[in-house]
């Protein structure tokens, strides 16, 4: 399980370059001189797309936990009898 987990965590922090820009954004972009506004552009769409994702894997998880939780006072009336 740990492994998982930081699979997952170097796949989500560590990718190598992610194009987010449209088809539009992305000539109207280009054609500037000043790339670093592209550059700028790309990483706002990545940060902005990331955090829907997040949160609805956050309340799955959540929920996940809340459902597979062992009940405790059952398990404290099995060993009683």
């Amino acid at each position: 399980m740990k492994r998982k987990i930081l699979f997952f965590l170097f796949s989500i922090f560590f990718f190598i370059k992610t194009n987010a820009q449209c088809a539009m954004c992305r000539a109207v972009l280009e054609s500037g001189e000043d790339q670093s506004a592209a550059e700028g552009i790309n990483d706002g769409i990545v940060f902005l797309m990331a955090v829907p994702y997040i949160l609805v894997a956050t309340i799955g998880y959540i929920i996940y936990r809340k459902y597979n939780q062992p009940n405790k006072k059952k398990n404290t009336k099995e060993n009683l009898s």
